[in-house]
C-alpha cells in the first residue's frame, strides 16, 4: 500500500472526552494531548481552547476538535 493509498487520520489539536457523571455532568478536555480543564458546555471548551491561543471556526471540524463519546450536543450521562 502506497502513502497516497493509506487513509487520512487527523490529529486534532482539541480532544473533548466523554462525559463524566457529576454535579452537573462534565467532559474532560485535552490540548495537544494534555489534560486542560473540564467543559460543562460548549462555552467552556471555546473558552478553553482561546486560553490556549486556538481560535476555533468550526465545532464540527474534525481536523479542529475531535468529540469522543458524542458531539457538541451531548452533555449529559447515557
Amino acid at each position: 500500500m502506497t502513502e497516497i493509498a493509506s487513509p487520512y487520520i487527523s490529529q486534532p489539536r482539541i480532544m473533548v472526552l466523554r462525559v463524566q457523571p457529576g454535579h452537573p455532568p462534565f467532559r474532560i478536555v485535552e490540548i495537544d494531548g494534555e489534560v486542560v480543564g473540564e467543559a460543562r458546555g460548549v462555552t467552556d471548551v471555546l473558552e478553553t481552547a482561546a486560553a490556549f491561543g486556538i481560535t476555533v471556526h468550526d465545532l464540527d471540524d474534525p481536523d479542529v476538535v475531535r468529540w469522543v463519546g458524542g458531539d457538541r450536543y451531548t452533555w449529559t450521562v447515557h
